[in-house]
């Protein structure tokens, strides 16, 4: 098991570079020199932070990817707090999100678990799924087990015990705001593990999901336990969190390279050559250990001499595409008609946007950029469902507004639009997801002073990633060399 480590006890000379600067090539740089290693970051790209990004639409600050980080997972919102952000975290001002179904825009309906409901009162109240579909759920208290097994896709049992109703209408949408994604097709036991327990602990899953809340209520009625928000943003976008993460980096001795891609990774007798090509510097460094923090195929492509099986099995790894279209309008002009955080939009209602985010009602610094304007985002793509995409900006634009307008009767023209495209930016997490990432780590684990990290292996949540950088940064930790301590 890794272990915290302090800044003293590593030999001075042990040099580690990481491969990757998005968020989670810099963690594992931030832990690495608080263990006192030397630490090189190496981002193909001009821009650190990978899928965080902040930016600005007619003067106000933005999120032009990730937008919220999980506060119940303690990993973002400490590094956070570590590189000097603590008095800019904020929860959102609302959390009373919607759901754009069945004709009509309907409240999120509480008292679930990734969209598996607990509360079938408040489900049926919500007018989300129709009344024949609530009958259908109601049959989970009857139905014999349903085995899951090793592993089984969200959508595939959800619909065995609650029909598929519940599936198309809650968890899709939910678990594609997440994956952007499939729900018949992702792991149960990777994407929605609680689930995947109560699965294989009770017959019935209503009764697992209401199981896993009174847990959850327990818990957070703890003696000195405080109500946490159970996300969190940062004053000016979560995507200023690599900026200071890289800025805690340089100030601790790190060097970051950015234009700097590597075209081979290759064992030497004392540890590892990175070739480099291209960037300012040497065309080769020398490291003692590498950490590789970059998307599944540039790993693949750079593990394909010293890891070939490794490399196989991310060469296998598929990537959702999508774009954020980010909007300003005159506050007169929309306030009426947006109210609440926002809405998902299920795919099987055969819409073109797939959510939309009223960002000015959600965040208290974005409202206050500027009053008079109203900043909202919408997104488009997911896997599987990416023809859109082929569109220009200006028509993807157009399409987000025509489904606002039918959504919420927006009528008004954007003042400033920005769209944002994410290639291939969100790994997908497919039955077995969890035995490839075994597979990856058991090959890479051969070879002494590598270690892999990011959003591929153990979540694509801010949280999952800091804190995949954090084990792959403690796991190599453990290798380098004790300095010499006085009077030995």
């Amino acid at each position: 098991m890794s272990t915290a480590h302090t800044s003293t006890g590593r030999a001075p000379g042990s040099h580690v570079v990481v491969i990757g600067g998005g968020i989670s090539g810099l963690a594992a740089a931030h832990r690495l020199l608080d263990g006192g290693a030397r630490v090189t970051v190496l981002e193909a790209s001009g821009r650190l932070g990978g899928k965080l990004r902040a930016g600005e639409i007619a003067g106000v600050p933005v999120d032009l990817g990730a937008e919220s980080m999980l506060a119940r997972r303690p990993e973002a919102v400490d590094l956070a707090r570590a590189v000097g952000l603590g008095d800019r975290l904020q929860p959102p001002t609302t959390a009373t999100a919607a759901l754009w179904t069945r004709g009509a825009l309907r409240p999120m309906p509480k008292g679930h678990v990734m969209g598996v409901p607990g509360d079938l009162g408040l489900l049926a109240a919500s007018g989300v799924v129709s009344p024949e579909g609530m009958a259908r759920i109601a049959e989970d208290e009857a139905l014999e087990r349903t085995e899951v097994g090793a592993d089984v896709a969200v959508g595939e049992y959800v619909a065995a015990r609650l029909g598929r109703e519940v599936v198309d209408r809650l968890v899709e949408p939910l678990l594609g705001g997440v994956y952007a994604g499939d729900a018949y097709r992702i792991s149960m036991r990777a994407a929605v593990p609680q689930l995947f327990e109560a699965a294989r602990a009770e017959r019935s899953l209503i009764e697992g999901v209401r199981g896993i809340q009174a847990r959850t209520a327990a818990r957070a009625a703890e003696p000195g336990q405080a109500p946490a928000p159970v996300f969190m943003g940062i004053d000016g976008g979560v995507g200023t969190l690599p900026g200071a993460v890289a800025d805690a980096v340089r100030a601790a001795g790190g060097e970051i390279r950015t234009n700097t891609p590597v075209r081979e990774l290759r064992r030497t007798a004392d540890g590892w050559r990175v070739v480099l090509d291209g960037g300012e510097g040497p065309a080769a460094l020398d490291a003692d250990a590498v950490v590789l923090a970059a998307p599944a195929p540039a790993a693949a492509r750079l593990l394909a001499a010293e890891a070939p099986a490794a490399a196989t099995e991310l060469s296998a790894v598929e990537y959702a595409s999508m774009a954020l279209m980010t909007m300003a309008f005159r506050r007169v002009d929309v306030e009426a008609a947006l109210t609440g955080s926002g809405f998902l939009v299920p795919p099987v209602d055969g819409r073109k946007i797939k959510a939309s985010t009223f960002a000015s009602n959600k965040w208290g610094w974005i409202a206050d950029g500027d009053p008079d304007l109203f900043v909202l985002r919408t997104s488009v793509g997911r896997y599987g469902d990416e023809a859109d995409l082929a569109r220009d900006d200006a028509e993807l634009v157009e399409l987000s507004l025509r489904d606002l307008g039918e959504a919420v009767g927006l009528a008004a023209r954007p003042v400033a639009q920005r769209v944002t495209r994410w290639d291939g930016g969100l790994p997908q997490y497919p039955v077995g997801h969890l035995e490839r990432v075994a597979r990856i780590r058991a090959e890479t684990g051969k070879l002494p002073g590598l270690r892999v990290c990011g959003a591929l292996y153990d979540g694509v949540g801010i949280p999952a990633c800091i804190a995949s950088a954090r084990t792959a940064a403690d796991d190599i930790l453990d290798t380098l060399p004790q300095a010499a301590t006085a009077g030995e």
